[in-house]
């Protein structure tokens, strides 16, 4: 199976805002991803992947850095599978 990663535009303009390295660790997982999929890509303990609860229900994240996390959600048809970066955001804790 083959992976994609997609995000749109608001994903692209909140990117251009953050610090290079949150960008840099994005853009290294999104490499991941296409490269290995997105279930070996979970196995990486530095990007924190887990599932959401509540309203965001079958959605996931992973952590940039304590602050920043991007959401994503896992599709697939027959022959690629497609995660869809929602967001990246400041995390309030």
């Amino acid at each position: 199976m083959r992976y994609q990663v997609r995000w749109n535009k608001s994903v692209d303009k909140r990117l251009s805002q953050v610090p290079s390295y949150i960008r840099d660790k994005f853009i290294a997982w999104v490499l991941v991803v296409e490269r290995v999929g997105v279930t070996q890509a979970r196995q990486l303990k530095g990007y924190h992947d887990e599932p959401l609860k509540g309203e965001r229900l079958g959605q996931r994240s992973i952590r940039l850095n304590r602050a920043y996390r991007a959401i994503y959600l896992e599709r697939s048809d027959r022959e690629i599978c497609i995660v869809e970066v929602i967001e990246v955001s400041k995390h309030d804790y």
